[in-house]
């Protein structure tokens, strides 16, 4: 063939469909990837179609194309949701030669079109998953996720809380458990100590959002953080009385899926950068409270260091297996 068309809604885009494009390559010169969507979808057409463009940038044999399902079909019978599909086809992509698929509406798919519909691995031997089974549990099937995929699924624990309570060693010895990476404190290479500007502040929160989303992007499932951008303002309060506008926009542009505030029940270690250690429990009762305004559900960590650690670890376990 000429051209080949492929359509689906890839929420999320698998290894299954990867080749499934793959097998379409083999037997045309070009193929027609498109992307269905809704309003409504429970992963956004933005993120998508922005996998589909990091995944196919590079090979010119392939066009991404997506259009939004307006086609009433809920509930037909199959074969008279494919033949809305079909005039859709034959509207949109009036010079295909065939379509290639995985799903047994390929049947009554070619009837209508008139055109080959190519079935490939429908019982699904060489790629055993779904994407509905990866919404529902990614974790179980993070093999089959594209890298560019993964983030979207990764969880970020913040661990959360006033000076010298552990966040650090904390995040370290989890990220080693668990075999990923930590978004440190980027305060901690900014600063050598507390006589610095307002400026510098917004810098810190810029870069250490920004270091979230990058790290991210490399984790292996779980992402943990030792500090967020609720810290940044607490700090920016009690050094200047005041929260920079951008601090709180750059809070909203990172969520995280666990809270573990620290509790203080911990000795005080004093360095360049710490100078709260005579007003530890007043500290402390201000990052619960901060949380509280915002609503946010959290996980009180104290005890021993391995009791801390393995608090957080059942929880991150359960966390996954859940997903």
């Amino acid at each position: 063939m000429k051209k080949g068309l492929i359509f689906g809604k890839f929420m999320p885009f698998h290894k299954g469909h990867l080749a499934l494009v793959e097998f379409a390559l083999s037997q045309c010169e070009q193929v027609i990837d498109s992307m269905s969507y809704t309003q409504t979808d429970p992963i956004s057409a933005e993120i998508r179609f922005e996998w589909l463009h990091q995944i196919f940038a590079n090979n010119p044999r392939i066009e991404l194309f997506q259009a939004i399902d307006d086609i009433p079909d809920d509930g037909l019978p199959l074969v008279d949701a494919t033949k809305l599909w079909a005039e859709f086809i034959h509207q949109t992509f009036p010079d295909i030669e065939g379509v290639f698929c995985s799903e047994g509406y390929g049947f009554p798919l070619a009837q209508h079109l008139g055109l080959p519909v190519l079935l490939f691995d429908q019982e699904r031997v060489q790629v055993p998953v779904s994407a509905t089974a990866i919404r529902n549990h990614p974790f179980a099937n993070w093999e089959f996720i594209p890298e560019v995929v993964q983030p979207y699924f990764t969880k970020k624990v913040c661990l959360y809380g006033p000076e010298s309570v552990g966040e650090t060693t904390l995040a370290y010895q989890l990220a080693n458990y668990f075999q990923t990476v930590v978004a440190h404190e980027v305060a901690r290479d900014e600063l050598t100590s507390n006589e610095f500007e307002i400026e510098k502040i917004i810098e810190i929160g810029k870069k250490q959002t920004e270091l979230v989303k990058q790290q991210q992007k490399v984790a292996n499932k779980v992402l943990f953080c030792d500090t967020d951008l609720i810290t940044t303002q607490i700090y920016s309060q009690q050094y200047f009385g005041k929260i920079p506008q951008e601090l709180t926009e750059l809070e909203r542009e990172v969520s995280y899926d666990l809270y573990c505030l620290l509790n203080i029940d911990t000795p005080w270690v004093a360095d360049s950068l710490r100078d709260f250690g005579h007003r530890r429990a007043e500290m402390f009762a201000v990052f619960k409270e901060e949380l509280g305004k915002r609503n946010i559900p959290y996980l009180l960590i104290e005890g021993t260091w391995e009791e801390r650690f393995e608090k957080v670890r059942q929880q991150v376990e359960t966390m996954l297996q859940m997903h």
